[in-house]
């Protein structure tokens, strides 16, 4: 296997060094469901990302951060690179490319019990392009195959890295859901981030406006069940956020108004489902997770309005934020 490092988490607690402080940026790629989001949760120890099993549902950089006494680790998700098939999918790339450019280092998660793939290798052939990022490989999912299986797939990613001619800065096996090496890999990752202060004040997890966040719980429960239907034709603005004005202080009511943007009127019946039921379950299912998110009691107002073809109108693209 020559001098490839693995690392596996040993039971000695480590000597606390007096190195300095360290503070950047990381950020997750895979192909979907390679398990980036429930790893960016584990490690910021809260659901941050959205999870979902259909690409693109990041649409936007969503960060969780890591506060450590010796380093505060910022990650960025981007959305998945693939091949773009509309203006949106071309922008997504772009945007893609650029925050890999941009960030300390760049975790490639690829699941322990999956053989690599095209997918796979789409990714890492153009991280290869990404000379100066240290690029860690993590296996994910761990918990789901042998030792065996797990040895293969470490081999066959060390091999991956010689064959488009870079070296992992390491390689490390993880499973968030089982909580192991999770730690571990935020070791491996924090001697790769530049040394300086903390970026982001303590109590912060996400900069990422709350707007932001609420849109994306909304467009995660509105998606649910009929992703086959319209997997990424749905995008969602939070038009306004508003305490409601004659509620006392123990008893706040934050009043939260959103449309949800299709292309075409065809999709409205699908969204809505029969009699207006399916869109009264994605408002309860996401008015929870918006209460847990923001601590308070929510009244939600969901209308879905058609915008026509947004995924290639630039216009468009541009008001829906993208």
């Amino acid at each position: 296997m020559g001098a490839m490092s693995v690392r596996s988490q040993s039971a000695e607690p480590s000597e606390p060094s007096k190195a300095a402080h360290r503070a950047g940026f990381a950020c997750f790629v895979g192909r979907p469901n390679a398990g980036k989001s429930t790893l960016t949760n584990a490690l910021v120890g809260q659901k941050v990302a959205i999870t979902a099993d259909q690409p693109q549902t990041t649409r936007h950089t969503v960060r969780g951060i890591v506060h450590r006494p010796d380093a505060q680790l910022i990650l960025v998700d981007t959305p998945g690179l693939h091949k773009p098939r509309t203006l949106l999918g071309e922008r997504l790339n772009d945007v893609v490319r650029t925050t890999w450019a941009e960030v300390d280092v760049i975790g490639f998660c690829l699941p322990a019990n999956e053989k690599i793939g095209p997918g796979d290798r789409f990714i890492a052939k153009e991280l290869a392009g990404i000379r100066k990022t240290p690029k860690i490989a993590v296996v994910t999912k761990t918990d789901l195959v042998d030792s065996k299986a797990l040895a293969e797939q470490l081999i066959a990613i060390d091999q991956l890295g010689k064959e488009l001619g870079f070296e992992w800065a390491e390689i490390v096996p993880v499973s968030a859901v089982a909580d192991k090496q999770v730690a571990l890999l935020a070791d491996l990752l924090v001697p790769l981030l530049p040394e300086g202060p903390a970026l982001y004040p303590e109590g912060d997890l996400t900069d990422e406006p709350e707007q932001v966040m609420i849109a994306e719980l909304i467009r995660e429960a509105a998606l649910e069940g009929v992703r086959d239907e319209l997997p990424h034709s749905i995008a969602v603005v939070v038009e306004e956020m508003l305490p409601r004005p004659d509620r006392p202080a123990d008893r706040p009511l934050l009043d939260i108004h959103a449309n949800l943007f299709i292309e075409r009127p065809s999709q409205k019946g699908i969204v809505i489902g029969p009699q207006g039921k399916r869109l009264k379950e994605v408002g309860i299912k996401s008015r929870k997770q918006i209460e847990a998110l923001l601590g308070t009691p929510v009244f939600l107002d969901l209308h879905v309005k058609v915008a026509k073809d947004w995924q290639r109108d630039p216009k468009q693209l541009r008001r829906l934020g993208f």
